[in-house]
């Protein structure tokens, strides 16, 4: 079948495996180019792992750090007509170029929310690593079902306390409006935090302790986004920021019980993301962020980010903020950045938005997200979607 995207708002309902692949070998080349990396763990799970930070993860550990690892996410498997998930594709992509330099990857897909995968998970780590020395979870997810209750619960990303009024964009037509968003229940700031906060984290970490998984000197991080005073309102002061706080608390607990360098949460950029396309007011931040940071020459994407993390903040000297956290959104919050896009940000319209912003950025690097837009991919070419091209 020829492959072609179909989009429909902050949703892409199609991949293409080659594309996906090439996207994946493109992230292994640039950690490849930095050399290296020495004093990597080497036993590393990523807990979404399928695409972008988690993805990026595990592609800096393996390629530049040496590790082997565990992954896992949840995928739709393709069928003859119809093509997978993105991250389906990426997961065998990876797998074929690790096999190459003789790594040994183990990708577990279903339901990372429940204790059935996490018993599976342990089981693997037994048979495969022994013990892990590193985990990442970078899982993003709209639900999450309870398993000792069977409640699911779905986020609401909304403000607390009063509407909000803010500047948002259709990535489609490229049109900004003002739009106002109502505040959200106190049962739905609960049910995003039982979603986003640190519960699930926790839970897999208490676990994995407990079933003696965990290497003397085992690290976990976790990845979230904090964003500048542009996105607080929607965002660290809505629901989302509740959650946030949350993850701190749970770092705090996790630490409190192995160790007082256990566990960090770990700020990161703002990125392309299929999660965060379909938060009010992030992908018009993005699209001048991109541009101003692009000019700057500071821009990132999640493979730059990732291998900044492992190269510069995973030493036990890293400096850390206030709630002890490992940063790598300084250069977004840099204030050469920040002032730049507040200078900018009321005078976005419709009109100025291509002079002011990237909005043909944002969709190239959204659609780089299922594998199209990729540079050397024929996407005339008729492929079986059920094939990653090795």
């Amino acid at each position: 079948m020829i492959i072609e995207p179909r989009v429909r708002g902050f949703i892409c309902t199609t991949a293409h495996p080659a594309g996906c692949a090439a996207n994946v070998r493109e992230q292994i080349a640039y950690v490849l180019r930095n050399g290296p990396i020495p004093d990597c763990p080497k036993r590393v799970a990523v807990l979404g792992c399928s695409t972008g930070y988690g993805l990026a993860s595990r592609i800096v550990a393996t390629f530049a750090g040496g590790a082997e690892t565990i992954g896992v996410s949840f995928e739709r498997e393709p069928t003859e007509k119809r093509t997978s998930t993105a991250g389906w594709y990426n997961n065998r992509a990876f797998e074929i170029e690790a096999k190459k330099i003789r790594r040994s990857p183990v990708t577990l897909e279903g339901d990372a929310f429940s204790d059935e995968m996490k018993a599976k998970f342990i089981e693997s780590v037994r048979e495969k690593f022994g013990q892990l020395d590193l985990l990442v979870y970078s899982m993003a997810a709209p639900t999450r079902t309870d398993p000792d209750t069977g409640q699911v619960y779905r986020s609401a990303i909304k403000p607390l306390g009063a509407p909000v009024a803010i500047k948002t964009l259709d990535t489609e037509t490229g049109e900004v409006f003002e739009t106002t968003i109502s505040p959200a229940s106190e049962e739905e700031a609960a049910a995003t935090v039982a979603v986003m906060g640190g519960e699930d984290w926790k839970r897999w970490i208490d676990q994995l302790a407990d079933a003696g998984v965990l290497a003397p000197g085992f690290r976990t991080l976790n990845y979230t986004y904090i964003g500048s005073e542009l996105t607080w309102p929607i965002y660290w002061k809505g629901t989302l920021g509740r959650a946030k706080v949350d993850l701190d608390r749970k770092a705090e607990a996790i630490r409190e019980r192995l160790g007082p360098d256990a566990a960090r949460v770990v700020a990161l950029k703002a990125v392309v993301t299929q999660a965060s396309s379909a938060i009010p007011v992030v992908p018009l931040y993005g699209t001048v962020l991109f541009k101003v940071m692009k000019q700057l020459g500071l821009h990132e994407g999640c493979i730059e980010q990732i291998d900044r993390l492992f190269r510069t903040r995973l030493g036990k000297d890293a400096a850390l903020d206030e709630a002890q956290r490992l940063r790598v959104d300084d250069w977004e919050l840099s204030p050469e950045v920040q002032t730049e896009v507040s200078r900018r940000w009321p005078l976005l319209s419709t009109e100025t938005l291509g002079e002011l912003a990237d909005l043909p950025e944002y969709r190239s690097q959204f659609l780089r997200l299922f594998g199209f837009g990729i540079d050397g991919v024929d996407y005339a070419q008729d492929v079986d979607p059920r094939v990653v091209p090795g």
